[in-house]
């Protein structure tokens, strides 16, 4: 039997939290985080992280769970996150999904392709060449070699790029041929459910929680960060408001032009995730105008999805 597990995606600054946790009351359920940064301790204003009264209220998995320095990726979170699910139903518990990335979302409901061997040899001589000619090299190395995938990327993704070189290397196929032949068994019946502001008010949304996040101490936050040893050059730290920031403690740009900069990054971060999810259509997407809207949409789903 297929379990129904409903699953709330959309851009950043969009309610998802905030439904998640009203629909957590009233389902008697735990929230698995598909956010790639709240997943790392000490990151907190900056990822709008749930507060300690949110996560005092529902149980929150893959938020907090890793130091800044150690890796993690889709494929990792699609193996546990699929034993807290099995988990969570076997003790008579409902699962919701929350998040906005992409990726974290894809590997959930459908599986992500993680059988090509590594080689080696080949992926140091990677390394070798991104430190020496940069992230825009290897892009261009897969642009030639592979296009289709290489539209899927950014060239700042430089593991994602450089593992689709590698599969390519190794197979002679596409990294997106090998994913589209990847099958998992389904025993879950994710319900996506996307949530869809016009452009101009998520951008004040943003704009809003940008400045909202400088009041709480975002700043400190980053010194803090920095101070505990972490590197500026960590994969954690390569996240909209910290790299900003960072840039600003160095003596490069001033804080109101790292502000500026937080907000434009996000917006067209923003763009970026409904350009992802636009092109799932299983999402039922809904139009959220106001804050008020957000109950009413968190009312609809509970009376559309029949959980237990």
């Amino acid at each position: 039997m297929e379990h129904k597990i409903i699953t709330i995606v959309g851009a950043t600054c969009s309610g998802k939290t905030q439904i998640g946790i009203i629909l957590a009351s009233k389902f008697d359920a735990e929230i698995i985080s598909a956010d790639s940064r709240q997943i790392y301790k000490y990151l907190n204003i900056g990822t709008a992280k749930p507060d300690k009264n949110e996560l005092a209220k529902i149980k929150h998995h893959f938020i907090n769970l890793l130091e800044p320095n150690e890796n993690y990726n889709a494929s990792h979170f699609e193996t546990a996150a699929l034993k807290i699910i099995d988990n969570l139903l076997k003790n008579k518990k409902v699962p919701i999904i929350v998040g906005g990335s992409g990726l974290y979302i894809k590997a959930l409901v459908d599986g992500i392709f993680n059988s090509v061997e590594v080689d080696e040899e080949y992926r140091n001589e990677l390394l070798e060449k991104k430190k020496r000619f940069g992230d825009e090299y290897l892009y261009a190395e897969l642009k030639k070699a592979d296009p289709e995938s290489a539209a899927k990327m950014l060239s700042q993704n430089w593991k994602r790029v450089m593992r689709a070189l590698e599969v390519f290397h190794l197979t002679g196929q596409s990294i997106g041929f090998h994913q589209k032949k990847y099958k998992r068994n389904k025993k879950f019946n994710f319900r996506l459910h996307g949530l869809k502001w016009e452009r101009s008010l998520l951008y004040e949304n943003i704009d809003n929680r940008i400045d909202d996040m400088i009041e709480n101490g975002l700043v400190s936050e980053v010194e803090s960060l920095l101070d505990r040893g972490y590197s500026k050059n960590l994969n954690s730290l390569n996240t909209v408001g910290y790299k900003e920031i960072i840039s600003y403690l160095e003596g490069e740009i001033s804080l109101g032009r790292a502000i500026e900069l937080i907000k434009r990054n996000t917006r067209r971060y923003a763009k970026r995730q409904l350009t992802w999810f636009r092109s799932d259509e299983r999402i039922i997407w809904h139009d959220i105008k106001s804050q008020k809207d957000i109950y009413r949409v968190a009312e609809l789903i509970i009376n559309s999805e029949e959980i237990r």
